[in-house]
């Protein structure tokens, strides 16, 4: 699975990370899952097209001292459709952006 990690995180600092994610992001029914929709204007023309598929969306997963944010984009409506991918550069870049403002905001030493 391709990923970015951000590890070594002090674990007293993992419920504010935990508390984060519950305000930014959507509570999977997995604990410790997290899911960020996509800005519809980062969609690629193949998700863009399938309606029927949307929300589009990257996991974040919290562990005991890391995050995880994947960079598989899933459909909430769907296991197997040809609109499931790795992230574009521009979603890429969004989950990169993401991530950084989770660091900064919280104030994370990694």
């Amino acid at each position: 699975m391709r990923q970015y990690m951000l590890d070594e995180i002090v674990r007293n600092d993992m419920p504010r990370v935990r508390e984060y994610l519950h305000e930014h992001a959507i509570a999977a029914r997995l604990e410790d899952i997290w899911w960020v929709d996509l800005p519809e204007d980062l969609l690629s023309p193949e998700q863009f097209a399938h309606q029927q598929c949307r929300p589009f969306r990257f996991a974040v997963e919290a562990g005991d001292n890391f995050v995880r944010f994947e960079f598989l984009i899933r459909t909430e409506q769907s296991m197997r459709c040809t609109c499931i991918g790795y992230a574009t550069r521009q979603q890429r870049d969004f989950i990169l952006a993401f991530a950084d403002r989770l660091v900064q905001e919280l104030g994370l030493r990694t």
